[in-house]
């Protein structure tokens, strides 16, 4: 009989936030699988658990899958724990997991500590709708679209940062999304110097200029306005000529009533006025 893969939570920063099922299941594994042995040792010598520990990370991931899975069909129990909060999220951990379901292994996630969640909390943005783009891509080719895409949304936006590169970051979301946008800035979170700075980007980018970051930081950037994001997108449609903008649908099949709705709602005006100004420019 097959093993199980326990994806378990492990502290953001204060040791004490960790489940007792967490706690059990490191103790009752065969083997727990870390992204950095060295950081995961403190913790178990702190909590005396001395199941045997290998490591998992993104420089041996390829090699140690097949292995890990292996293990798993033949019947040992493994943990896997990232640096710090819950494995699997913008980690290695991932590869694992589906892995692990291709091979009909059981896989099941211990609830606990998480960065993106705490630093939502304490930034005091919108939660109802957020996403979550973990690091900004490095290649610029791979960073347009995702600060194109926060450009154009009204959800709530959070993203983790190094302190080496967290100025260099400001930098671009502020040319990207505007210098007013409102962001919160989370660093050391559950640790004893945590901070949640709350600033406008232009605001965090003159700050930190003058403080050198140090720690790990969380972004939390509140999303654009919904009714000035749809005023733009209706001048927007309003630079093209009337004619082409009926096309566009027609062409998609619409027929020319449902058409002129369409348009109408892009341009934020009645269909009664978009079919009389069709009909006057002949």
């Amino acid at each position: 009989m097959a093993g199980t893969l326990y994806l378990c939570a492990t502290p953001i920063g204060n040791l004490e936030d960790i489940t007792l099922r967490v706690l059990r299941i490191l103790k009752e594994v065969d083997v727990i699988a870390a992204e950095d042995t060295r950081q995961s040792v403190k913790l178990l010598n702190h909590y005396g658990i001395s199941t045997p520990l290998v490591s998992y990370h993104e420089h041996n991931k390829r090699e140690k899958t097949p292995l890990l899975v292996r293990r798993l069909l033949e019947g040992e129990d493994i943990a896997l724990v990232t640096d710090a909060g819950t494995p699997a999220i913008s980690d290695p951990g991932e590869d694992l997991v589906r892995a692990c379901y291709e091979a009909g292994v059981e896989v099941t996630s211990l609830p606990g500590a998480s960065a993106v969640v705490t630093a939502l909390a304490l930034s005091g943005m919108k939660a109802r709708r957020f996403t979550f783009e973990g690091f900004l891509p490095v290649d610029k080719k791979e960073r347009v679209p995702v600060l194109e895409r926060l450009k154009q949304s009204d959800c709530t936006a959070v993203f983790y940062e190094a302190p080496h590169r967290l100025i260099k970051t400001l930098h671009l979301l502020a040319e990207t999304v505007g210098n007013d946008r409102r962001a919160a800035v989370c660093k050391e979170l559950t640790k004893k110097h945590e901070t949640a700075q709350h600033f406008t980007l232009g605001e965090a980018v003159s700050y930190y200029e003058e403080h050198e970051p140090r720690g790990e930081f969380v972004l939390v950037i509140e999303g654009a306005d919904p009714e000035e994001l749809r005023r733009e997108r209706e001048l927007a449609w309003k630079e093209i000529p009337l004619q082409q903008h009926m096309e566009k649908y027609l062409a998609e099949g619409m027929d020319k009533k449902t058409a002129m709705k369409a348009v109408a709602k892009d341009r934020g005006v009645s269909r009664r006025e978009i079919y009389a100004a069709l009909i006057e420019n002949g």
